[in-house]
């Protein structure tokens, strides 16, 4: 009894002490003391109360949880006297730098990112209790590569006016190598059969030394997770992994991997049933279902379905749709159905469509391209058709896209199409003065993105002493809403190919004319382009090699043969275009071809046409599309219709294809192809005249001598074929993925003149002129040849203008050709 009354004594005087404590008072005054940054009124408005206010201790317990809580003081007292309230504060110092040193496996970007997410920024408060926890996340971070030995210490120094600085002292040290992986219970497939596939390597023999045998957790997971696909793919719909145990050597160089599994027996389907709502769309899921009954379990195809059909429901606006696949298993008979639970969930509609990023295209000219539409369902396909039509101009270097959920509103999103763009044109211009040249003067512009507009525009002007040209042209891709295009270009140009850096047998042309384009939209990958031109060519100072017979009896003025040539044609024009690429400029997926035509109506001077085929196909190799293989193909061919005068017409010299240079890369440029033969007569000393001189007279023709000029004339037929291997560009980082490409590739081709009898010359011998003697007839002009060039390039898209770097090594050199070269050329169309 005595204890009894002891412990309810003391109770009672607890309870006694306890309602004296919370007696109430009136704050008369409150005092700060400690301030340094903080101002009064921030530090005044986390307080549970005001001057006038009656309070209890209670009170002030709360007010020092609410000023800890606003981040600025590392310590408070609170004290009374009488009716005032004294707050003594410390306030937290300010961080004045942060500074790494030692860090090599993450970059400052991303320890940047992961320090604001603790509130560790310059200009912010420093709460040294989240010192500790970075230290150890970014120790953790280490271990997970393969790095045990690493050490991560957070340094402060302290400044006048209560500011620190950080640094971040890293010791990485050499990450772990992955020294043995065992699979434990495994009786089905060996170890080597299931540890092919998986990305960790381990063991490796010294000479493979440029791969990398260093223990990452992710990637160990990652694997993990394939040799459970490996055996769900196959049946094995019990297979599971007990127990995975690391373990790291007394040095932490070395990790050893132990996977302890149970493989089961495989199942068979028995039945492929639904539940839920296929929005309608159940005879079309259905018929494409890749399950059937009567096959084996395979996880792969289980997962396929579900993204499958998540996709069609996603074309029709439920975004968020839930599909997952119920297993019924039968153990006893190895057997199970496979219910699939459809839930497409509201439809979700766009509210609001926003570009960024497009700093110098106007909004509609990449609104025009979005198929995704402002108040119709949000639908995946017409976000990815948007992306990649955006992505195919060439002034538009990145498009990434992200949707937005509206908060309060579960059936709407904002989508947000941010842009990157890139230099949209080129520019050139300069003067210079040689002795060949003379004074040259040099200034274009080509702008694909004319003001931002989407409108490609163009004007060059040159003048030296060989090559005078202006040209003019512009192209509007959407005169209509239609899409509907048109475009127009003026064109002079007087030019003088005696130059030997033409390449080309010489002569002199002068160019001038004008044409009109539209071009109409089949769908979203076809398009159709037909136009007009209207072209005067007046040629002079034309050497009278054996090709031209044709071409100087269809034009030649019998009344002045030594006149030169004029012509007028009128042009129709017509192409097909198909593209599926995935940019403008260097794509590394899908296909683009051009099949274009030209034809001169007959009341032009000369009647022929001209077709070529362009094709390119590009099939990425890796995710990131850093690797990607390039096929492309390059033919032509022209020709005349009709005669005049009982002379066929033919393609005339000057619409010649030539190939070298940028389509045959090692080759000078217009080099290779058919070239210029001269046949001449032998002569014979004549007979005396009445004066005492003597001429000569020609023999018989089966006696004449040909030479074949080092210059090209070019040919109507054209083939050219190029593989490629796209690569990474070392050196280079992700900001300039996108404009600059190493390619490595193998260059074929060749060009033929069809229409010119070379067996005329068959019988005759190879002619000598100035000591020049002339190489076999065939090396220039036999149709069996086949050009082969192999080697690198790199192309960068620079603020000038894209610019072309190629070295490549001639691997078919026939006597003749020019020694490999390196080319660098600016303005390129790539």
């Amino acid at each position: 009894m005595t204890i009894k009354r002891l412990v309810a004594a003391m109770l009672l005087a607890g309870l006694s002490n306890s309602v004296l404590a919370e007696q109430s008072f009136t704050v008369q005054d409150i005092q700060v003391e400690g301030l340094q940054r903080v101002a009064l009124g921030a530090a005044l408005n986390n307080l549970p109360f005001n001057i006038g206010d009656t309070i209890t201790d209670t009170t002030l317990s709360r007010s020092i949880k609410s000023l800890y809580a606003a981040g600025h003081f590392d310590d408070i007292q609170v004290f009374r006297d009488g009716s005032t309230i004294i707050y003594r504060l410390k306030e937290r110092p300010t961080i004045n730098s942060i500074e790494f040193d030692g860090n090599k496996d993450i970059k400052e970007e991303q320890l940047n990112e992961s320090l604001a997410d603790q509130k560790i920024i310059i200009g912010e408060p420093l709460d040294k209790t989240v010192i500790k926890e970075v230290e150890t996340g970014l120790t953790e971070f280490y271990h997970g590569v393969g790095k045990y030995n690493a050490q991560v210490e957070m340094k402060v120094t302290y400044l006048p006016r209560n500011r620190v600085n950080l640094k971040i002292e890293f010791e990485e040290g050499d990450a772990a190598s992955v020294r043995q992986i065992n699979i434990v219970g495994n009786e089905i497939f060996g170890d080597e059969e299931l540890l092919k596939n998986i990305e960790s390597l381990y063991d490796l023999p010294w000479w493979r030394f440029l791969a990398s045998d260093r223990y990452q957790k992710q990637t160990l997971q990652g694997d993990f997770e394939k040799i459970r696909s490996y055996y769900l793919d196959r049946g094995y719909l019990r297979f599971n992994i007990d127990a995975n145990q690391v373990s790291v050597s007394t040095d932490k160089t070395s990790v050893y991997v132990t996977l302890n599994v149970t493989e089961g027996e495989q199942y068979t389907i028995t039945d492929v049933d639904f539940v839920g709502d296929l929005i309608g769309q159940d005879a079309f899921i259905k018929a494409l279902l890749p399950l059937k009954a009567g096959q084996l379990y395979n996880g792969a195809l289980v997962t396929y379905t579900e993204e499958s059909i998540a996709k069609l429901l996603a074309r029709f606006g439920y975004a968020n749709s839930k599909v997952r696949t119920i297993p019924n298993i039968n153990d006893d008979t190895k057997e199970v159905a496979l219910t699939i639970s459809v839930d497409p969930g509201k439809r979700v509609y766009v509210r609001r469509l926003d570009v960024t990023g497009n700093a110098s295209t106007k909004d509609e000219v990449i609104r025009r391209e979005i198929r995704q539409m402002e108040g119709a369902w949000l639908s995946n396909d017409a976000l990815e058709l948007s992306k990649d039509r955006i992505q195919r101009l060439s002034y538009i270097e990145k498009v990434d896209f992200e949707t937005k959920e509206i908060p309060g509103v579960d059936d709407k999103v904002d989508v947000t199409y941010k842009i990157k763009e890139q230099p949209s044109g080129n520019f050139n211009a300069g003067i210079s003065y040689g002795d060949f040249q003379g004074l040259q003067f040099q200034i274009g512009v080509e702008q694909q993105n004319f003001f931002g507009t989407g409108n490609s525009a163009g004007v060059n002007l040159s003048t030296n002493k060989y090559n005078k040209q202006i040209q003019f042209s512009v192209t509007d891709p959407y005169f209509t809403l239609d899409a509907i295009s048109l475009g127009g270009q003026v064109f002079y140009s007087d030019t003088d190919y005696s130059s030997l850096s033409s390449n080309l047998e010489a002569y002199k042309q002068k160019r001038y004319g004008f044409g009109a384009s539209i071009g109409y939209p089949i769908n979203e990958y076809n398009r159709l382009n037909f136009g007009t031109n209207f072209a005067v060519n007046e040629i002079n100072s034309l050497s009278e090699y054996d090709q031209l017979r044709h071409f100087r009896a269809v034009l030649m003025d019998k009344n002045d043969p030594d006149g030169g040539y004029k012509f007028t044609n009128y042009e129709l024009v017509a192409s097909w275009i198909q593209s599926t690429l995935n940019r403008g400029l260097f794509p590394t997926a899908g296909h683009e071809m051009v099949l274009s035509g030209r034809i001169t109506t007959p009341n032009s001077d000369l009647q022929y046409y001209k077709t070529t085929f362009n094709a390119r196909k590009y099939i990425p190799l890796s995710n990131d599309h850093r690797w990607s293989f390039l096929s492309k193909l390059e033919v032509g061919y022209g020709n005349g219709y009709g005669d005049k005068d009982g002379y066929d017409y033919t393609l005339p010299f000057t619409d010649n294809f030539y190939a070298g240079g940028q389509n045959l890369r090692g080759f000078e440029a217009r080099i290779i192809g058919p070239h210029a033969i001269y046949r001449t007569a032998t002569q014979v000393p004549g007979l005396p005249n009445p004066i005492g001189g003597s001429g000569s007279l020609p023999t018989d023709p089966s006696f004449d001598t040909y030479l074949v000029s080092p210059r090209s004339t070019g040919g109507n037929a054209m083939a050219i074929a190029t593989l490629e291997l796209i690569t990474p560009t070392p050196f280079v980082g992700e900001d300039y993925v996108n404009q600059i490409r190493t390619s490595l590739f193998v260059d074929a081709g060749n060009v033929w003149d069809t229409e010119f009898d070379l067996s005329r010359y068959d019988n005759l011998s190879p002619g000598a002129s100035q000591g020049f003697n002339s190489p076999p007839l065939l090396d220039y002009s036999d149709a069996g040849l086949i050009r082969v060039s192999a080697g690198v390039s790199l192309q960068w898209i620079s603020p000038m203008g894209p610019l072309t770097f190629s070295l490549a090594k001639i691997i078919r050199k026939e006597e003749g050709d020019e020694q490999e070269n390196f080319s660098f050329n600016i303005g390129t169309t790539f």
